[in-house]
C-alpha cells in the first residue's frame, strides 16, 4: 500500500495515517516486543538455570558459583553469535522472500525454541536451543523495521520506528513479569515464551508485502542485486554507511549485552547476603523478585529513552542525538555498576541505566533503514545490527574474565564493577562510526 499521498508536513506524525499502516506497526511492534521478551527471559533465569544444570554434574559451593558465571557468559556469547547469523541470513531472506514471510518464519523459530529451552536436561541441549532461538531473534528485527519504514510516510517514519523499538522495552518488562508470576521457576518461564508463535496466524491473514518491495524485486529481477550482501560493499556510499552502521551497533550491542544486561547478576551478588538467613528456596525466590522488579525499572527507563532518542533526532538530527546518548550510556553503566549498594540504589540506577543504555537502540530502528535502498534495506539493517552482535560476542567473556581477575575476598561485587568499567569502553566504536556516518534527517528513504 502506498502512503505517499499522506506525506503532509502540516500534520502531526500520528495524524492522517491509514488504518493499514497502523495495523502493520502494531503487528511489527508485537513481533519485536515478544522477540525482546524471549531474549530477556534468558537474562532473568540465566543464573538459576545454569546452576540447576551444573548441580546435576555434582558441583557445589564456590566451584559451582565460578562455573555458573563462566557458563552464563558462554551461553550469552552463543546467543549473540546465533543472533548475528540469524540477522545475516534472514536479512537477505527479508529482501529476497519478502518482509512479511520472513517475519512469520523468524517469530515461529524464536517462539518454539524458547519453549524448548524449558525442556533441556543438560548444558549441550541448552546451548543448542539458545543458538537456534537466537537465529529467529536476530532475523525478526530487520524484516519488521523494513516493513514499517516502507508503509509509513516520510514525515511519520522516525517516530513510528521509534515506537517500534521503544515497545521492545514492554517486552523486556514482560520477561520480568513472567519471571515474577512463575515464582522464578526457570522452566515455566521458558514455556511461556512459546506463546508468540500464535502471532503467525494473524500476520499471515492481515499483512501484505509493501509495494516498494514488489517494485524493487521487479527491477532487480535481471540484476540479482536484491538481498545481495556483496552489494553493501561494492558501492562506495553503501560501503561507508555499512561500516559506520556496524561500528555504531557494536557500541550499543556490546555495551548492553556485554555489560548492561549483567546488572541482574550484579544485583544478585550485592543482595545475596540479605537472604542468607532464609532457607534456600525462599532466598532464591526473594532474590528473583528483587531482580525482576529492578529489571522492570530498567525497562521503564528504556521505553522513555528510546522515545527520547526518536524525538530528539527529529529536532537536532540523527547523529547529534546518538552522540549524546552514547555518552550517557557509557556514564550510566559506570554509575550503575559502581553505585548499586542496596535495594534502593538497585532500583534507581536500573532505571537510569535503562534510559541511557537502551536509547541508542532506537537509532538502529530510525537511522539504519535510511542508509539503504529498498532492494538492500533488510540486508543492510540485518548486517549492521548482527555483525555488531557477532563482534560483541567477546564482551561477555571479557566481563567474566576480568571480574574473576579482579575478584576481591572482601567485596564479592568488586570484580564485576571493575570489569564493567573496562568493557564499557566499547562505546568508543560508536563515536568512530559517527565520525563518517551521513546525516539523514529530513530526507526520504533511498529507493
Amino acid at each position: 500500500m502506498s502512503v505517499a499521498s499522506h506525506d503532509d508536513k502540516n500534520l502531526k506524525w500520528y495524524q492522517g495515517i491509514p488504518k493499514y499502516s497502523w495495523m502493520v506497526l502494531i503487528i511489527a511492534a508485537l513481533g519485536w516486543l515478544f522477540d525482546a521478551m524471549d531474549q530477556n527471559l534468558f537474562n532473568m533465569v540465566r543464573a538459576p538455570s545454569v546452576k540447576a544444570l551444573l548441580e546435576l554434574t555434582g558441583l557445589a559451593g564456590k566451584e559451582l558459583d565460578d562455573a555458573a558465571k563462566l557458563v552464563g557468559a558462554q551461553l550469552t556469547a552463543t546467543f549473540l553469535v546465533g543472533w548475528a547469523f540469524g540477522g545475516f541470513i534472514f536479512g537477505m531472506i527479508g529482501d529476497k522472500l519478502g518482509r512479511t514471510r520472513t517475519m512469520m518464519l523468524t517469530i515461529l523459530i524464536y517462539a518454539v525454541f524458547t519453549g524448548l529451552n524449558g525442556l533441556v536436561q543438560n548444558l549441550p541441549q541448552y546451548f543448542i536451543c539458545r543458538f537456534i532461538t537466537a537465529l529467529g531473534v536476530g532475523g525478526e528485527f530487520a524484516a519488521g523495521a523494513a516493513l514499517v519504514a516502507e508503509v509509513w510516510p516520510n514525515r511519520s517514519r522516525p517516530m513510528a520506528l521509534g515506537t517500534l523499538q521503544a515497545l521492545s522495552a514492554i517486552g523486556n518488562m514482560g520477561a520480568a513479569v513472567v519471571n515474577l508470576l512463575a515464582g522464578a521457576d526457570w522452566r515455566v518461564v521458558y514455556f511461556v515464551g512459546a506463546a508468540p508463535a500464535l502471532m503467525v496466524l494473524w500476520i499471515r491473514s492481515s499483512v501484505k508485502e509493501p509495494e516498494a518491495w514488489h517494485e524493487a524485486k521487479e527491477k532487480a529481477a535481471t540484476t540479482g542485486e536484491i538481498g545481495n550482501i556483496a552489494s553493501l560493499f561494492s558501492d562506495p556510499t553503501l560501503r561507508k554507511n555499512t561500516i559506520a552502521g556496524t561500528l555504531i551497533a557494536l557500541a550499543g550491542v556490546g555495551g548492553l549485552w556485554g555489560v548492561g544486561f549483567f546488572l541482574p547478576d550484579l544485583i544478585r551478588t550485592v543482595l545475596g547476603p540479605n537472604v542468607a538467613a532464609m532457607d534456600a528456596v525462599a532466598g532464591k525466590k526473594q532474590l528473583g523478585q528483587w531482580v525482576s522488579i529492578a529489571f522492570i525499572f530498567q525497562n521503564v527507563g528504556a521505553f522513555l529513552g528510546m522515545f527520547g532518542y526518536a524525538a530528539l533526532s527529529e529536532r537536532v538530527g540523527r547523529k547529534p542525538a546518538l552522540a549524546l546518548f552514547l555518552l550517557l550510556a557509557y556514564g550510566s553503566i559506570q554509575l550503575a555498576f559502581w553505585g548499586v549498594r542496596d535495594l534502593n540504589t538497585a532500583y534507581v540506577l536500573s532505571f537510569v541505566l535503562g534510559f541511557c543504555a537502551l536509547a541508542p537502540f532506537s537509532a538502529f530502528a530510525v537511522y539504519f533503514p535510511e542508509l539503504y535502498p529498498t532492494r538492500l534495506r533488510a540486508t543492510g539493517i540485518g548486517f549492521c545490527y548482527n555483525c555488531a552482535r557477532l563482534l560483541a560476542a567477546a564482551a561477555p567473556f571479557a566481563l567474566g574474565g576480568l571480574a574473576k581477575a579482579f575478584n576481591s575476598p572482601t567485596d564479592p561485587a568488586y570484580g564485576f564493577r571493575i570489569a564493567a568499567a573496562i568493557v564499557a569502553s566499547i562505546y568508543i566504536f560508536g563515536f568512530v562510526g559517527l565520525a563518517f556516518a551521513p546525516e539523514t534527517k529530513g530526507k526520504p528513504l533511498p529507493e
